[in-house]
């Protein structure tokens, strides 16, 4: 895959591609700074459904936004999660009187921050709910705590939950139509070679006579690699079995009947000729007519979800009569729901307008944030400049460990981890610089500032454990100052950091030995507990070293099958954590 691209860096890349694409429609809105699209013309008196994810998958989700669809979407970093900062800011764009839907694809980070931001929108008396869509069959059934992937086949539970939204659909009725649609399709994906993010050093590649078969979006390796690379018609052959043979213990999870309707979906990840699409879909037409009994009443085939410039594809089959039973809509209503016109930048592929808006008009600004206050009493200091050094030595050291991070992060997942923790660590400094903080050695406005730039800069899974872990740590330090007094500071510490990984636990299932952030960040609070802050760092180090014999349990590494006894490199977010509590120690 060639590393060309016309704009050589990833720096402000997805807010100028948000600026485009939005340009084709009078009636889109964009808010720059939270990379919210929304549709102005939506009709309140509907269900309001609300999707995103990282960039680089366009025209997912930006390319959504509109009529019969989406009233908002939301857009992270190039392949990582938008914060839950970002998604509520989405919600608040677009409220409903039926309610909000949000439909996110399964990966840990869209989880959590979803996850939080629903939680953040009931709690200010929004009627939300939200739907996590995993249709990737290559994962299999057993070895994975988090289930399918969520792969293209979440377009087509958008496109059938926006028609029922559009044609006035209670908010139970969609939820339960976006459910039952959702459990109903088998996919997966195939891959020639991996994309090129604009900017990035690292950049993994097949070998010319390969194929690998069960790729993910995010440049994931695949769960199987066929070398010599088959011909398309076995390859298309070896992707229906994946998805219909029932007869698979790890893969059986559709049942498809005789006479079922059926809805297939192709999706062109970037890099695939318009020529051999089509081919593409007339090889999967004949082989599920032939093979399997199978002829889709409907069938999209296009740029659903790419992966940047991959040359590379996915399939999804969805029963659309078993999807009909399961809710109150049959399967005619669903069939119309799907056929159901939209204004969107998908089907509108010309990008052409007939009335102009002036780019003024459509790009908004969010309203101010409220200032942050520290309640009287409740605030933790320390001497400023120890505080300014502790802070300045744990950044840099993380900047300076982006490369490594970026490298294993490559290997095992999708590349994001070390420019992620490279944001977040390049703000705190910035924040140092202006010298708004750490002047006065206040640990609870340092906590502030982080959750801050965690909320508004970080997203991906990393910044949802750490968005959650520093909330936490915040509240306890605050409601638990007299153990400063009583049982010293290491003591009031350790019982934060416990505070805030026990909160974790409701969002994530993840301890020690599923090789993650947490065999750091779980030995760092144990060791805490001596009183001694140099022994809950060197219980850290132990833990992060530790991930490079372990096997992934979690997140997208997960997918990627990969043998421990040939030696991996460290978890990235462990070994990240590790790095900026190491530098902690060290500037104290």
């Amino acid at each position: 895959m060639s590393r060309r691209h016309l704009f050589q860096s990833a720096d402000g890349l997805v807010a100028k591609a948000l600026r485009g694409i939005v340009a084709y429609n009078p009636s889109l809105g964009l808010d720059e700074t939270n990379r919210v699209v929304f549709d102005t013309a939506y009709t309140k008196s509907n269900v309001s459904i609300i999707s995103g994810g990282g960039s680089g998958h366009e025209p997912a989700w930006s390319g959504y936004v509109g009529q019969n669809m989406l009233a908002a979407s939301v857009g992270g970093d190039i392949f990582a999660s938008p914060s839950t900062k970002q998604i509520v800011s989405a919600i608040d764009r677009v409220p409903s009187d039926k309610g909000t839907i949000l439909v996110v694809t399964n990966y840990t980070g869209d989880c959590l921050h979803f996850g939080l931001a629903n939680e953040k929108a009931i709690a200010k008396g929004h009627k939300c709910r939200m739907i996590i869509c995993g249709d990737d069959v290559s994962v299999g059934k057993k070895g994975s705590l988090v289930g399918r992937r969520g792969l293209a086949g979440q377009l087509g539970v958008l496109k059938a939950m926006g028609g029922a939204a559009g044609a006035g659909g209670s908010l139970d009725q969609v939820y339960d139509l976006g459910v039952a649609f959702s459990q109903q399709i088998v996919s997966i994906a195939a891959t020639l070679d991996h994309c090129h993010v604009p900017g990035r050093a690292e950049h993994a590649t097949l070998d010319g006579d390969a194929v690998e078969i069960g790729t993910g979006p995010h440049n994931e390796p695949g769960y199987k690699k066929l070398t010599p690379a088959p011909s398309a018609q076995d390859l298309v052959k070896q992707i229906l079995t994946y998805c219909l043979d029932e007869t698979d213990p790890e893969r059986g999870y559709v049942h498809f009947q005789p006479g079922d309707e059926t809805i297939l979906l192709v999706s062109n990840f970037g890099g695939m000729s318009h020529l051999e699409m089509g081919a593409l879909v007339d090889e999967l037409l004949e082989q599920l007519a032939r093979d399997w009994k199978i002829e889709p009443v409907r069938v999209t085939s296009g740029f659903l979800e790419t992966s940047l410039n991959a040359p590379a594809f996915s399939v999804s089959v969805v029963n659309v009569t078993a999807a009909a039973a399961s809710c109150s809509y049959s399967a005619e209503e669903i069939k119309s729901f799907f056929d159901a016109k939209t204004n969107t930048y998908w089907e509108s592929t010309t990008g052409s307008q007939s009335v102009r808006r002036s780019r003024k008009e459509q790009f908004v600004q969010p309203p101010p944030e409220p200032r942050k206050t520290i309640e009287e009493g409740k605030d933790l200091r320390i001497d400023p400049t120890t505080l300014d050094r502790m802070l300045r030595k744990a950044c840099s050291e993380l900047i300076d460990a982006e490369p490594d991070l970026t490298k294993w992060d490559t290997v095992m997942g999708d590349g994001d981890c070390g420019e992620t923790l490279k944001t977040g660590a390049s703000s705190l400094i910035a924040a140092l610089d202006s010298k708004k903080l750490a002047a006065q050695g206040s640990i609870i406005a340092v906590l502030q500032e982080l959750e801050e730039i965690v909320e508004g800069k970080m997203g991906g899974t990393l910044g949802g454990i750490l968005g959650i872990f520093f909330v936490s740590m915040r509240n306890a330090l605050e409601e638990n100052l007299p153990l400063a007094q009583s049982d010293g500071l290491p003591k009031l510490w350790a019982k934060a950091v416990q505070t805030g990984l026990h909160n974790l636990t409701r969002y994530t299932p993840a301890k020690v030995g599923d090789r993650t952030v947490m065999d750091t960040l779980i030995p760092f609070s144990d060791g805490l507990l001596s009183g001694e802050f140099a022994d809950g760092v060197h219980a850290a180090i132990k833990g992060a070293e530790l991930t490079r014999t372990l096997k992934p349990r979690l997140g997208r590494a997960t997918y990627v099958g990969a043998d421990s006894s040939k030696g991996l490199p460290p978890d990235p977010g462990a070994w990240g954590a590790m790095v900026a509590l190491r530098g902690l120690q060290s500037g104290l």
